[in-house]
């Protein structure tokens, strides 16, 4: 069974389009290519990733698959379309050229509109994407979980994956009604969960791998060891955690799990959701 990374991203760092890298993030706001990635996963035994778009744009899926056409440990790319355009029809079947295409995501988490995703034209996008074989990963802050229910479930048949366990409040632990949404949505068999992005929602500077484990509790419980998956978010993790560090926390959680159990969470499962061959 591969061995794979759910989550990363590649940029070639541009201040101007990359302006939600902060000054406060500092140690990112540089390039970040596929070499220096591959050695990373090389060192901790990994044999592939899934590098997930950073650019809302259809010049950043050209990027990302010219990656993946020169390494061949990208096993997967999540790219961009605009999902409320009248000919994304037309563009969905000119991606199902790209083998490793194989998924879609909208930056929700930053739009004003926090209900964006149950807008019709929306939906409309996310009707087309099972019948040309894409998934679709959420990328939201834990008061769209409520929308993101709504949405899954007017959607059974499609494919759906949370990204960073839809960012709780780790640092302050106001978590609201977070648990409570998290274990509703998981009800609906067609979502996954990445257990990814979870440090940089904590207090950068002094963290502790104790403060992530009511978090990842609550996930296992919610979607079991069949439809979760390990994403490290490189290089945005380095803003509060270095590579080991991070993969430290979710290596020592699943110790007592099974092996097969491991396997699933750090690549089986990936595999089954993008269809990684």
């Amino acid at each position: 069974m591969l061995k794979i990374d759910a989550h990363n991203h590649f940029w070639k760092f541009d201040p101007v389009r990359d302006s939600w890298i902060t000054p406060a993030m500092e140690v990112i706001r540089r390039d970040f290519l596929p070499a220096e990635f591959h050695e990373t996963l090389q060192e901790h035994g990994f044999d592939g990733c899934v590098v997930v778009q950073s650019d809302q744009t259809e010049a950043e899926n050209e990027f990302q698959l010219r990656n993946a056409a020169e390494n061949p440990f990208i096993k997967a790319v999540v790219g961009w379309v605009d999902l409320r355009d009248p000919q994304l029809e037309s563009r969905l079947e000119y991606y199902t050229t790209f083998s490793r295409l194989k998924g879609f995501r909208h930056v929700l988490q930053g739009e004003a509109d926090r209900s964006l995703m149950l807008r019709p034209a929306f939906k409309q996008g996310i009707g087309l994407l099972r019948k040309y074989g894409f998934t679709y990963d959420i990328l939201i802050f834990p008061d769209q979980l409520k929308f993101a229910k709504e949405l899954v479930q007017e959607f059974p048949y499609q494919k759906f994956v949370i990204d960073h366990i839809a960012k709780p409040a780790v640092k302050t632990k106001e978590d609201g009604t977070w648990h409570e949404d998290i274990r509703s949505i998981a009800k609906h068999e067609n979502v996954y969960c990445k257990i990814s992005g979870m440090v940089t929602e904590a207090d950068w500077h002094h963290w502790k791998k104790e403060d992530f484990h009511p978090y990842i509790d609550t996930v296992v419980d919610a979607f079991g060891t069949s439809r979760i998956m390990y994403g490290s978010d490189w290089p945005v993790c380095q803003v509060a955690a270095t590579y080991t560090d991070m993969l430290t926390i979710v290596q020592e959680y699943f110790l007592e799990f099974s092996a097969d159990e491991q396997a699933a969470f750090f690549g089986g499962n990936a595999c089954t959701f993008y269809n990684i061959q």
